[in-house]
């Protein structure tokens, strides 16, 4: 096995990221700021280093509960204008300093009117903070609006990224629960988004297996899967190292549909083992649509750069593996195809080719 990558030239590579969630991003001393301007009462600490520590030992604790309410604080001070607006730009400044050259990140408008805020308020505060966070940064943010399974306001939140698209909202998606909330029970939203040529993604085969996969593609008709880890149960690997796919996974890879992983949140979901463990290694070596994404970079303590460090150890994945990894996700995002060609052949490939040259 070659030597690991180390985790600063990780970071000078141009990285594509396409799973990340807003509200599981935050800056620790951001939160505490917030919550003091707005008056949210709740946090466990208001030290920002006890507060960053105490995000990951939630996250980390194995309880689905405490895991979930890391999220209520996050949530909690993303109420006004301003603050999605700050949260939105420090996201695009954060990115762009781990190397990051093209994200789309995701959030639930519906979790943010608390305090008043209509959808549209919430969505143009995220657009507004996200192009403050790029200008001058080498990086384009597109947002994902996400729509909560358990909730039954997905029409309208599709609509809503149909209005939005030419501004800054690059696609839908779902999140939430799967166990008891199959993507089908949205099918209104999924039709019309279908209908009006938008893009979604669907997460899908994390905490739930093939059943999730099947309906959110050959159902929903779903662009990308969220996570799609539980893919790996329609593989059948031999004695003798021989993989065998089964008719869905086989679907899924000659599809080329993407699969966005976020190899550290399925552990801590209990997706996943270990990183050495992790079914991210099978389906490269089989040549599935993968992307490598964050998912929570404050509950999961990472980066996107982490993430590839992690996986050069685990796997001996070189330069290669990574620009392989990184023009999937760029063929795979919700953008124009002359735009992805242009960063793909102008940005992507000649910043891999740097990094190579010098090693």
């Amino acid at each position: 096995m070659s030597q690991p990558l180390a985790l600063e030239e990780i970071r000078q590579a141009p990285k594509v990221l396409l799973h990340d969630h807003l509200d599981g991003g935050l800056r620790p001393e951001t939160i505490v700021d917030l919550a003091r301007e707005t008056g949210y009462d709740r946090l466990p600490t208001t030290d920002p280093d006890a507060l960053r520590t105490w995000f990951r030992e939630a996250s980390d604790s194995g309880s689905l509960e405490r895991y979930l309410e890391t999220f209520d604080h996050t949530v909690g001070v993303m109420q006004t204008r301003e603050s999605l607006a700050r949260v939105a730009a420090e996201c695009a400044e954060d990115l762009a300093a781990d190397g990051v050259v093209y994200a789309e990140v995701r959030y639930a408008p519906e979790q943010h009117t608390q305090t008043g805020l209509s959808l549209e308020e919430v969505i143009e505060a995220v657009i507004e903070g996200f192009e403050t966070g790029s200008r001058g940064r080498g990086i384009k943010v597109g947002t994902l609006l996400t729509a909560m399974r358990h909730q039954a306001r997905s029409r309208e939140i599709a609509e809503l990224a149909v209005r939005y698209r030419d501004v800054g909202v690059a696609g839908f998606d779902i999140a939430g629960a799967e166990a008891g909330y199959p993507p089908t029970r949205h099918l209104d939203a999924f039709e019309y988004l279908q209908r009006e040529n938008a893009h979604f993604t669907i997460h899908a085969g994390e905490a739930f297996g093939l059943p999730s996969i099947w309906q959110a593609i050959q159902w929903c008709g779903a662009d990308r899967l969220g996570h799609g880890v539980r893919i790996i149960d329609d593989i059948t690997v031999s004695g003798d190292g021989q993989a065998k796919l089964g008719r869905l996974a086989a679907y899924v890879r000659d599809k080329r549909i993407p699969l966005e992983m976020c190899p550290t949140s399925n552990l801590q979901t209990g997706a996943a083992a270990s990183i050495a463990e992790h079914p991210i290694g099978l389906l490269r070596s089989l040549n599935f649509r993968v992307t490598v994404n964050t998912d929570n970079r404050l509950m999961s303590g990472t980066s996107l750069s982490e993430e590839f460090a992690k996986l050069s150890e685990a796997f001996g994945y070189g330069w290669d593996d990574l620009q392989w990894f990184t023009i999937n996700a760029m063929k795979s995002a919700f953008q124009p195809f002359d735009e992805r060609l242009a960063l793909i052949n102008g940005v992507i490939k000649p910043g891999f080719a740097r990094l190579k040259w010098k090693a």
